[in-house]
């Protein structure tokens, strides 16, 4: 029973339906894990203890009856305080956001964990407005890894990332407008999976536009599939989500790979990758060729489009953030301040030639991925660096945090579906990641492949010392 903070969401429902635990049991050990190791973490910005108790006590008396309300009623789950919950301040990492306003929505993605009987055991921390690639802000300080706390958990969802490593909850909720739910996942040694634009619905819309997405970060595959599912599902609200389906992403998953068609690209053409993580990715390549699957490195044959992709997002803070009156604009991250100030220079034209950029982008990865089904890279070229900072040692400062993520901002531009699963550890013991990209809108099979690559290694198995 010491142990129930570490159970997969898959077993929590199955011990539920068994009565094996409680819902109310599971509550308390991960509320017990939270008030362990927060001080040294810092993951969390709502702690919602009566809250969480009293979900996971109607939750118990639904099991006790056979009568749950979803596939994950009574799993606890922690949300990015980026999504509205209902009730609850969504304050974005800000000190420009005011508590005291009327908090009544919850955002799809809750929405729809909510309705399904989901424990809600608070909200994690992001870097203001979900801006860079690491979590920390003005209003809530430094997130720290697990699995040295020195070091960064990644960002943006890195309260989420950080918690899910930590045993805090076996369900997280991310973003990922430009690597948010990778990076994170590759710097803490989880599974975080970026849907295909508009799988799951999202409102209000990133202040970011059309490169960000809602998706899971957990510690299996499995898990992620069984959150997919009730997350997927259907909200008016955002116009730009996809047709529901009716999709069910844990059907599936224990497919074969044989004859899966995969691209493995080292660098992309113009990456400078670590030794060690290079070498992890090339071995977790080899364990995806001796399950069956076809893999060919290839390039996609793109330049970096990185220019491209800081014009849209520098323009996305102007629009959120430019307008702000000089009294709240001081109370910004600096750096933020500072991209905000450089957005000033963008013209129409600069903003015009990026979206033309982007659909040659997307275009380009259509045509390539035709004779591919999935592309694979490493998540990150680097292992984590010190926290508390924008970019690690030697980088480009310029540039903020998007020369450190080379590989995961390319397919927010083009909306593709990619995750990445733990594929080993750096001499340091710092964890890499194995990114895998799909087919737009094949969700499934970029699932597919990650859980027959997390099922034949043992990756997932370990834990962060002292935790």
């Amino acid at each position: 029973m010491t142990e129930l903070h570490w159970k997969s969401a898959a077993k929590l429902v199955k011990g539920y339906a068994r009565k094996k635990f409680s819902p109310v049991e599971v509550a308390k050990a991960c509320l017990a894990q939270i008030e362990r190791h927060e001080k040294s973490l810092n993951a969390m910005v709502e702690i919602r203890s009566a809250e969480a108790l009293a979900m996971a006590r109607a939750s118990e008396k639904r099991w006790l009856k056979g009568e749950p309300q979803g596939p994950v009623d009574g799993v606890p789950t922690l949300i990015k305080d980026l999504l509205l919950v209902r009730g609850w301040p969504t304050l974005r990492g800000s000190k420009t956001v005011s508590p005291d306003q009327a908090w009544d929505q919850d955002a799809p993605s809750v929405a729809r964990l909510r309705e399904c009987g989901a424990v809600f055991l608070g909200s994690t921390t992001t870097p203001e407005f979900g801006w860079k690639g690491v979590t920390d802000s003005p209003l809530t300080g430094i997130t720290r890894n697990p699995w040295d706390v020195t070091k960064t958990p990644g960002g943006s969802s890195g309260g989420s990332s950080a918690a899910a490593a930590a045993g805090y909850a076996p369900l997280t909720l991310g973003t990922d407008g430009g690597g948010s739910i990778r990076i994170p996942a590759g710097f803490t040694g989880i599974f975080g999976h970026k849907p295909s634009f508009g799988r799951v619905p999202a409102w209000p819309l990133s202040p970011f536009g059309t490169v960000a997405h809602v998706g899971p970060m957990t510690r299996t595959v499995e898990d992620a599939a069984l959150m997919l599912n009730v997350i997927a599902q259907p909200d008016a609200r955002d116009w730009h989500s996809l047709p529901y389906d009716g999709a069910d992403y844990t059907r599936g998953l224990g497919k074969k790979l044989k004859g899966l068609r995969i691209a493995y690209s080292p660098a992309l053409g113009y990456v400078d990758v670590d030794p060690e993580i290079a070498r992890a990715v090339a071995d977790a390549v080899k364990v995806l060729a001796s399950l069956g699957a076809e893999v060919e490195q290839a390039d996609p044959g793109f330049e970096d489009p990185a220019p491209c992709f800081r014009i849209l997002w520098w323009a996305g803070a102007r629009a959120a953030l430019g307008h702000l009156p000089a009294e709240k604009k001081k109370l910004l991250d600096p750096n933020l301040a500072d991209v905000v100030e450089q957005s000033l220079s963008i013209g129409l034209d600069d903003y015009q030639d990026a979206v033309k950029q982007r659909g040659l982008l997307g275009s380009k990865i259509r045509q390539f991925m035709e004779r591919y089904d999935l592309l694979v890279t490493p998540t990150l070229p680097i292992p984590a660096f010190a926290a508390g900072q924008l970019f690690p040692a030697g980088a480009d400062g310029t540039a903020k945090w998007v020369n450190w993520t080379p590989f995961s901002y390319p397919f927010n531009l083009t909306q593709q579906p990619a995750a990445s699963v733990p594929c080993g550890f750096t001499s340091a013991g710092l964890p890499v990641g194995l990114h895998i990209v799909g087919r737009m809108f094949d969700d499934q099979t970029v699932l597919r492949a990650a859980h027959a690559y997390e099922r034949a290694t043992d990756w997932r198995k370990r834990r962060p010392a002292g935790f």
